[in-house]
């Protein structure tokens, strides 16, 4: 078993040089990349990453200690470097990832947007990430929905059917560009943030699930990560809500 973790999460938005260059156009603006996409998700080469979330998560002898959980974006730096720091952050800890959904959606575009910028991306072969049967990435949604696509569920809808926080009601994915367009990408990573803890927190039910982790370890595991983020909540009271 791993002893440190990365539970992640992206953030994305159409990007409009990409699908100008698909559709053989020098630039294209916002309404017209609206009425190319015509309402349909794009294509995993079309987004780009404005942010990505992460926590940061070790083994202890009670259980799981949460060590660091941010959601940096490109209000604050470039999407190329976003994602060298955060394959970075890998190359060096070698950890389990653990997204939801991440192997049909964030870790291909990571991989997309890294080829885009021609960032080395050996750091995503520490371990075997890109190895579909194994669990050195580990996708929650894929795990619990026995691969079966009709049984997926919304990260959402499953948070809240136990008895979790759930996302904030405010933001959802389909408009994470309206709120980039409009200057909003602090609300979009805040709203990043909640994704990763509602996932850590199903992940830890999963190992209890599979006996990897007790009740008493589950219990000083949550209590550790409501101890962590108390103090911020002055800063990111976007996590009050999810802390129950």
């Amino acid at each position: 078993m791993t002893d440190q973790i990365i539970v992640w999460d992206l953030e994305t938005a159409p990007d409009a040089e990409a699908l100008a260059r698909v559709h053989g156009r020098d630039q294209m603006s916002p309404e017209q990349v609206r009425q190319a996409l015509g309402g349909e998700f794009p294509k995993l080469p079309i987004h780009r990453i404005v942010c990505i979330g992460a926590l940061i998560a070790s083994r202890s002898d009670e259980g799981w200690k949460v060590e660091s959980l941010g959601a940096p974006h490109i209000g604050e730096r470039s999407e190329e470097e976003l994602i060298s720091s955060f394959i970075e952050r890998i190359r060096i800890l070698k950890p389990q990832l653990i997204t939801y959904n991440g192997d049909t959606f964030d870790l291909p575009v990571l991989r997309y947007r890294a080829m885009l910028h021609r960032i080395d991306g050996s750091g995503l072969y520490a371990r075997a990430y890109f190895n579909r049967y194994g669990e050195d990435a580990l996708d929650l949604c894929d795990i619990l929905a026995s691969y079966n696509s009709r049984a997926k569920v919304s990260l959402d809808l499953l948070s809240r059917s136990l008895g979790l926080g759930g996302k904030p009601p405010t933001i959802s994915g389909a408009n994470v560009a309206r709120y980039i367009e409009s200057g909003r990408i602090q609300e979009v990573a805040d709203y990043c943030e909640t994704d990763v803890v509602n996932t850590y927190r199903i992940w830890l039910l999963l190992e209890v699930f599979r006996g990897r982790l007790s009740r008493e370890a589950l219990k000083a595991s949550e209590d550790q990560l409501r101890s962590f983020v108390e103090p911020r909540f002055a800063l990111k009271p976007h996590l009050r809500s999810l802390i129950v």
